[in-house]
C-alpha cells in the first residue's frame, strides 16, 4: 500500500461528513461543469462525473437536474476556482481549494481564517509543489481484482490501485483522468465515484497536544461556503 492508500484511509471518515455542505459543493461542480462544456452529461465528461459524485452522496436526482437547469440558464453566473496556500500552527502546509462567484470575498473569509487560528496566509507556490495533484475512480469490486485492474490501467497511467471496503480505487496523476474514465466508460465497468486530490509528499507528525491547534483552522476553512476542500500535511496516522 502506498501513500494514496494511507491518505485515503485517514481522511475517509472526515471528508463530505455534512451533507448539506456535500450538495453545495455539488451544486457549484456542477454550474462549472456546465458553464465549460453544456448541460448534456453525453458529451460533457466532467458533468457525467459530477453527476456520478452526486450519485455517491445520495443526492436527489431532482436536486441534480434542477441544478444542471439553473446552471444552464443566462442569468446564472458562474464560479472560477482559486487556490490558496498558507500555514497553520507547528509549519503545517495548507491547502485550500475554493470555488467562487467573489474572489475579494473569499480572499477577505480565507485571510481571517488563517489569522483568526495562528495560521500564515502564504503567496501562491509557497505550497502547493507540496502536493502531488492527483485524480481518483472508484468502481465496484464485484468480479474484479484490484491487481489486474492495476496491471490493465497501467498505460492509462494509474500509479496505484487498492480496494477497501466501499470497491476499488484508482489513483493516477491529475492529468490522466480523461484518459481513465474514457478507459473505463468503454470497457462499460460502472464508475461508482470520481474527484481529483492533493496528497502531501511529505507528512509531519505533531505531539497529540498540538493537534487541536491544526485542526481548529482546518476546521474554520471547511465552514466557509466558499471553500471546496483543504488538504494538510499533518501526519494523521496513529
Amino acid at each position: 500500500m502506498g501513500r494514496a492508500f494511507e491518505f485515503r484511509k485517514a481522511r475517509k471518515m472526515k471528508r463530505w461528513s455534512a451533507m448539506s455542505k456535500a450538495f453545495t459543493r455539488i451544486g457549484k461542480d456542477i454550474v462549472m461543469a456546465v458553464k465549460e462544456g453544456g448541460p448534456d452529461p453525453a458529451s460533457n465528461s466532467r458533468l457525467r462525473a459530477v453527476i456520478q459524485n452526486a450519485k455517491s452522496v445520495n443526492m436527489p436526482k431532482d436536486n441534480v437536474e434542477r441544478a444542471i437547469k439553473k446552471a444552464s440558464e443566462k442569468g446564472q453566473g458562474d464560479y472560477k476556482e482559486v487556490l490558496f496556500e498558507g500555514y497553520a500552527p507547528h509549519g503545517i502546509a495548507i491547502l485550500v481549494e475554493t470555488a467562487t462567484d467573489n474572489n475579494t470575498r473569499t480572499v477577505a473569509n480565507v485571510r481571517a481564517c488563517f489569522s483568526k487560528c495562528d495560521g500564515n496566509m502564504g503567496t501562491s507556490g509557497s505550497v502547493v509543489f507540496m502536493f502531488d495533484h492527483t485524480c481518483n475512480f472508484r468502481i465496484p469490486s464485484e468480479g474484479l481484482d484490484a491487481e489486474e485492474v492495476e496491471l490493465e490501467f497501467i498505460d492509462f497511467g494509474a500509479e496505484e490501485v487498492f480496494a477497501d471496503d466501499d470497491g476499488i480505487l484508482i489513483y493516477a496523476p491529475f492529468e490522466n483522468f480523461g484518459a481513465i474514465q474514457a478507459e473505463l466508460e468503454s470497457r462499460e465497468i460502472e464508475i461508482l465515484s470520481s474527484g481529483f486530490e492533493r496528497i502531501p509528499q511529505v507528512t509531519k507528525k505533531i505531539s497529540d497536544d498540538l493537534v487541536p491547534d491544526v485542526e481548529k483552522l482546518l476546521e474554520k476553512l471547511e465552514e466557509d461556503d466558499d471553500v471546496q476542500n483543504v488538504y494538510h500535511s499533518m501526519d494523521e496516522s496513529d
